[in-house]
């Protein structure tokens, strides 16, 4: 099956939803023919953009193209410090593809004036968005992939298995978890990040399709749009409290000592461009706080701090160390939250909370395999659990519809569970013996 030509309308030129129907089957995949390997893209291997005229060039033939635009973006989780994109790939009908080289320019702004007005087709957006939102860039309409082929209900939602179940075409994902920093890039790299924005456009005609038979493609619109007006993430507060492993300690100091720590580590990993974790683990930083050590070498005779980093950095280690052990104000061992206890502990706390919830959530799950949907897309796990503990003073569908409104909620999640909540609401089924107990479904 060769690769189509994309004739997609523009962002402004909506997709005309139909009202939802009986959910089609999806394809049986063991009638599908052979898988062909894509190994090679349609015009060769682009050359990499990395000069102000080549992004120029790139500029005014993507402001040419027709068409939504397919983009990707390359990091180096894992081997620089942050998540920066080391490699953004755009690929336009009547501009073909480019792979522009991010580092040698401030920001991409021209590329991102040049597809002002155009959709963009991204495979699980919230991957790519914050890295390209760096560059100054951010799409005016969007369609994401993966998020499409949840909500069509496709059994496997990575890139590779989307295009082969819906395109039946192969694509080899060995250098998905590559160092993207890397430079040069070798040509298979290349090769293979080419490849991945070449599909998007045929993948978005098909995945359009498949919604539009079964009337989903209205909510998929829905989420698109709200990953758009949602934006990049706002920075974490206190970011060191996801160390893996802090949930171990319960000792304020302690806990002091892993903030010093990670503070210190990331500070040295920012100045290095390395990922922090390449100079000490989490698992490091946990052993130290526990045993306090007093000296270099009590330090060094703890797990983790072995390697090279670990004993030339060794004095920083120990003044983060010294610099908790005389603290006067130590951090609080959990953030004010406004989030509800985890589900186990409600039978206890709020054993009306534990049976609205032990109601709703297998009617919901039930909801969502008559619609051959993932129950998390149905409905936000944390949107139910909040509802549930802190529900609306007066069981109505208004009051309901308006609480999920408030949370986030889409409109037409609104409309599918709104009844049920109610219906599990008013007449919530008895906890089980074990529940009232102590536990509760998650």
């Amino acid at each position: 099956m060769p690769l189509a030509a994309s004739g997609s309308p523009e962002a402004t030129e909506p997709i005309e939803a139909s009202e939802p129907s009986q959910v089609s089957e999806l394809p049986d995949l063991s009638e599908l023919p052979e898988v062909i390997v894509l190994d090679t893209p349609r015009d060769g291997v682009p050359l990499i953009i990395n000069t102000a005229e080549g992004l120029a060039r790139a500029a005014a033939a993507l402001a040419a193209g027709s068409g939504p635009a397919g983009v990707d973006a390359e990091r180096a989780s894992g081997f620089r410090y942050g998540q920066r994109a080391f490699l953004v790939q755009i690929r336009r009908e009547g501009a073909g593809s480019w792979l522009i080289d991010p580092e040698p320019f401030e920001d991409l702004k021209i590329i991102d004036q040049a597809l002002r007005g155009v959709e963009w087709i991204l495979h699980a957006a919230t991957q790519d968005l914050p890295c390209l939102s760096e560059l100054g860039m951010w799409p005016d309409a969007l369609f994401d992939t993966e998020l499409a082929a949840r909500i069509a209900g496709l059994p496997k939602v990575g890139l590779a298995a989307v295009v082969e179940q819906l395109l039946g075409f192969g694509l080899a994902k060995e250098h998905s978890a590559a160092d993207w920093s890397t430079r040069p890039l070798p040509e298979p790299w290349l090769r293979y990040a080419a490849l991945d924005v070449e599909v998007l456009a045929e993948l978005r005609e098909e995945l359009v399709e498949l919604l539009t038979e079964d009337g989903k493609l209205e909510w998929a619109q829905e989420e698109f749009q709200a990953l758009l007006e949602a934006g990049p993430p706002a920075p974490r507060v206190d970011p060191w409290r996801r160390a893996s492993g802090l949930h171990q300690l319960r000792d304020r100091r302690q806990i002091a000592a892993v903030r010093e720590l990670w503070l210190e580590r990331d500070a040295l990993a920012q100045n290095r461009d390395v990922a922090p974790g390449r100079l000490l683990p989490d698992s490091a930083l946990i052993v130290a706080a526990k045993a306090m050590p007093n000296t270099i070498p009590q330090l060094l005779a703890i797990p983790g701090f072995h390697g090279r980093a670990a004993q030339r950095e060794a004095p920083r280690w120990l003044r983060a160390i010294t610099t908790a052990k005389a603290l006067k104000e130590l951090p609080p061992q959990h953030l004010p939250s406004n989030s509800p206890p985890p589900p186990r502990a409600w039978a206890e706390k709020d054993p009306e909370a534990a049976a609205r919830l032990a109601t709703a959530r297998p009617r919901l799950a039930a909801k969502a395999g008559e619609l051959n949907l993932p129950l998390e897309n149905l409905l936000t796990p944390d949107f139910l659990r909040r509802l549930c503990w802190r529900p609306p003073e007066f069981f109505e569908l208004e009051s309901i519809a308006s609480a999920l409104a408030d949370l986030g909620a889409r409109g037409w999640q609104i409309k599918l569970v709104t009844p049920i909540l109610l219906e599990a609401f008013l007449h919530p089924e008895p906890l089980p013996t074990k529940t009232a107990a102590g536990t509760a479904p998650e």
